[in-house]
């Protein structure tokens, strides 16, 4: 199969989910909703379609199964129940599983049979086939077996007895409750039943052991524990072993016990990288014609050296320079991308997270069509990810929790995203129970992160920043949601080496709203470089409102600050600032930076300013992440290597 048309087949099929999940849910608020439903059997029916036509027969039948449901409930012939959309979900989650299974192997093989078997049942019997667990084997909708061990509640308990870690398990921890049936020989039967299984899956453990269960020692069912990447594959390689009457089939990862065992957390609604853009057709004239511009100035150029016409080269390499320019913004255009890219899938998120909570949340995305880069897009999704998580687990409380503290029963979180000159400002607030200031202090002398001396002097907004630390958290109990301490590091990290930053605003009892300020692109900035001693530092040009001399600097309290339009600017002595050894304002008093008052309001004393110049700034990484004052590093022409200023956290 051609791999053009393979990739252009994955990159529809994986937007048209998104639409379909986001459809779904605007449809299970409002079941009256005719644009959702029109909207939702239009995409189901793109689905089958393309299937159909790539070739991929077991998803079109999923899909077309799918389609006839909707059809029926379009025409008022089924009712829109929450057994009915629970199976639709499902039967999307199976397709996005192909979908991905065909991207990464080229194929799909994924068996889809029984999710279609309930699809038909509901067909011919009604909702209430649905509601009475029709659904598919991963929800116990299979017929398990009758022992200690058949179903999730109780396999997830079996495995603190077990001598496996995470690190044991590749993929998934999967729990098989085997029932072999009525048998003379249980223990033979069970034997030929695990030999089967192992011929396709690594059996990590059995419980009871396996000896005890070759000599027929259980009862109705025995539990297998498999190490497995996809639930419905396992469900249908089990039903196909002669020797096994049925199965019960359950992801047990979770119980674990680590960070990692997050099964039906972030990685069931995790964001794939984005390796593909939609390019206006007018963006690729224009790359064309720069293209073409280039060409012709490099044969000038190379003429004007070869006859040693200084004049001409000169001028030549003026027009380069605007030619780059160009080059530069167009591309740089190219790579923007809309947020929705990344938060369309997080209305489906909230909506799985929040019933496995039983809590009752309201979504909000707003600033969907603000773009960013396309490498800050990818980067910023799992800390997005983390950050709605934290808010439905720690931060909307149960809806019994909500009506006694006066609330409504159903909570709010909004993701906003608004431009801000070069920047993207990403909100995500919720209506819930707030940062417990308390909380937070006790457990940070509990871990050794402040002294109480330190926290008596922070005020409640540093304080909230310690969420941060790594391990750090407020957690009760340890969920599959949260509680471990693992996420809100990452978000810091993450967005710091993005040269952007996070912080944290709270109110007891009426939310919190966690904020991250990104920079739209990762690409060339134009610098202002300032000499300090005999160092050299950058500021970019965006953040840079005037540069002055230093004769209006006055003293105020025995700190030097400067007045600009009756606003009183502090003076930071860049010297001071980085320990720069030797004589700093070697040149007289030196010269001042005014900082753009959107930015920070402040003036950087050095002793002079140098040039502009556009450089590539580098992140900091390692144990350099973070610095204040530094975002990243240049190279210049010359090999040397300029450090690059942070003017927010200077």
């Amino acid at each position: 199969m051609d791999d053009q048309y393979l990739d252009a087949f994955i990159h529809e099929a994986q937007e048209e989910i998104t639409k379909l999940n986001n459809s779904l849910l605007d449809l299970e608020s409002d079941p009256n909703d005719q644009a959702a439903m029109d909207q939702i059997f239009r995409t189901a029916h793109t689905l089958k379609g393309n299937f159909g036509a790539m070739g991929f027969e077991s998803a079109a039948n999923l899909a077309h199964a799918m389609e006839d449901l909707l059809d029926e409930m379009r025409g008022g012939d089924l009712a829109v129940t929450a057994g009915v959309m629970d199976l639709v979900f499902e039967g999307v989650d199976e397709i996005e599983a192909i979908v991905n299974e065909i991207e990464d192997e080229g194929e799909a093989t994924l068996d889809t049979s029984e999710t279609v078997a309930a699809l038909r049942a509901v067909l011919e019997e009604g909702a209430a086939a649905a509601d009475a667990g029709g659904a598919p084997a991963d929800d116990g909708g299979s017929e398990g077996g009758t022992g200690d061990a058949g179903d999730g509640t109780d396999g997830a308990a079996l495995v603190g007895d077990l001598d496996l870690g995470p690190e044991d398990v590749e993929d998934k921890l999967v729990h098989a409750a085997v029932d072999v049936g009525d048998t003379d020989m249980p223990g033979v039967d069970a034997m030929f039943a695990m030999e089967a299984v192992e011929e396709v899956f690594d059996i990590l453990a059995a419980h009871p052991t396996r000896e005890e269960i070759e000599d027929g020692a259980y009862e109705g069912t025995f539990s297998l524990f498999l190490d497995a990447a996809d639930l419905a594959r396992v469900d249908a390689e089990l039903d196909g072993v002669g020797k096994i009457a049925s199965t019960t089939v359950t992801d047990v990862t979770g119980a674990l016990g680590s960070g990692e065992g997050t099964a039906d957390g972030d990685d069931e609604h995790a964001v794939d990288e984005i390796k593909s853009v939609r390019v206006d057709v007018d963006q690729l004239d224009d790359l064309h014609g720069l293209v073409e511009q280039l060409v012709t100035s490099r044969i000038k150029l190379r003429r004007a050296v070869e006859q040693r016409d200084l004049d001409s080269a000169e001028e030549t390499l003026s027009e380069l320079d605007k030619i780059t320019a160009n080059l530069q913004n167009t591309v740089m255009d190219m790579r923007l991308i809309p947020l929705k890219k990344v938060v369309g899938k997080f209305p489906r998120l909230v909506r799985d997270l929040s019933r496995d909570l039983g809590k009752e949340v309201e979504f909000t995305i707003e600033g969907e069509d603000i773009e960013l880069d396309r490498t800050i897009l990818t980067e910023i999704s799992d800390p997005l990810m983390h950050i709605l998580r934290n808010s439905l687990d720690h931060g909307i409380e149960p809806p019994a929790e909500r009506e006694a503290a006066g609330k409504p029963r159903t909570g709010e979180v909004t993701l906003a995203a608004s431009r801000e000159r070069d920047h993207v400002i990403i909100e995500v607030a919720d209506d819930g129970a707030g940062l417990d200031v308390e909380a937070i202090t006790d457990q940070a002398i509990e871990q050794g992160v402040r002294s109480p001396d330190e926290l008596e002097t922070m005020d409640d907004s540093a304080i909230y920043d310690l969420v941060f630390h790594p391990g750090f958290s407020t957690a009760d109990e340890v969920t599959d949601t949260s509680g471990r301490g693992v996420g809100m590091d990452v978000v810091h990290d993450t967005v710091t080496q993005l040269d952007g930053s996070v912080n944290v605003e709270s109110t007891p009892g009426e939310g919190t709203t966690v904020s991250l300020r990104l920079p739209v692109t990762m690409a060339i900035v134009k610098v202002l470089f300032v000499q300090v001693g005999e160092e050299e530092y950058g500021i970019p040009i965006k953040n840079v409102d005037e540069i002055t001399r230093t004769e209006e600097i006055k003293l105020v309290n025995g700190r030097e600050v400067i007045k600009h339009n009756d606003e009183i600017y502090p003076v930071i002595q860049l010297g001071d600032a980085f320990d720069v050894p030797g004589d700093t304002l070697t040149n007289g008093d030196g010269m001042l930076v005014r900082i753009r008052e959107s930015e920070r309001q402040i003036a950087l004393r050095c002793d002079a300013v140098n040039a502009q110049e556009e450089v590539v700034v580098k992140p900091l990484e390692g144990i350099l992440s973070g610095t204040p004052g530094l975002s990243g590093t240049a190279v210049l022409g010359d090999g040397n290597i300029v450090h690059i200023l942070d003017v927010v956290t200077l």
